[in-house]
């Protein structure tokens, strides 16, 4: 992950750990990709309008670009 997205996912986490993921430890940042698509699931669940919008835009992020070769390629 790029640092760039690891801080905006911090950050994320932060800012919506006390109303959307009160049940994760207090020093939990997720460190693998399942582990960031399961907490930006529970922001998306759970958190406001703004919440929603940067889960979504990190996963926008995660996401392979369409420019990259597929397997069948």
């Amino acid at each position: 992950m790029r640092p760039s997205i690891e801080a905006e996912l911090r950050c994320l986490v932060d800012d919506y750990r006390t109303c959307c993921l009160w049940f994760l430890r207090p020093d939990f940042y997720p460190e693998t990709r399942e582990e960031t698509l399961r907490v930006l699931r529970q922001i998306e669940k759970n958190a406001d309008r703004e919440g929603c919008v940067r889960a979504a835009r990190i996963r926008q992020w995660l996401s392979p670009s369409s420019r990259e070769p597929s397997a069948a390629s």
